[in-house]
């Protein structure tokens, strides 16, 4: 699969969410400190960064799904924070997207990553999908 031409080594995008107790360690089951960030929903915002820099400008049909993620989460965080997550394209091989991310909130970094996004035709990776799930059983 060749490189979607309208994406780039280089190119990035940024995301910026305050942190609400929905997205705390106690709501996610991921620890039990009240009011801290959750390691899982920096994960997410991550995802959705990523995504977010990639989807918009692919063609008609076509969305990224990841493949691999990689994430340090050294600094907690405190709910009424603003947690900042920058994403970049580093590299393009085998028909992957490789993505660097840093996390940050109001005093400093507090988490950094990679992750790996592939492009896809969004009928045909359902239908694979779909055929792997049900096999020779007909969905009802």
């Amino acid at each position: 699969m060749e490189s979607f031409i309208r994406l780039y080594t280089g190119m990035s995008h940024t995301l910026q969410r305050r942190i609400t107790v929905e997205d705390t360690a106690l709501n996610y089951g991921s620890g039990k400190v009240e009011g801290l960030f959750a390691t899982p929903r920096l994960i997410a915002l991550m995802i959705e960064a990523s995504a977010q820099l990639i989807d918009p400008v692919l063609p008609e049909g076509f969305v990224s799904v990841g493949n691999s993620i990689e994430v340090d989460h050294f600094k907690p965080s405190l709910v009424g924070a603003t947690v900042t997550i920058d994403v970049k394209i580093t590299d393009f091989e085998n028909g992957r997207y490789a993505l660097e991310i840093k996390a940050y909130d109001d005093f400093g970094q507090i988490g950094s990553g990679k992750h790996s996004r592939s492009i896809v035709n969004y009928k045909s990776f359902m239908n694979r999908a779909q055929s792997r799930e049900y096999g020779n059983y007909v969905a009802v």
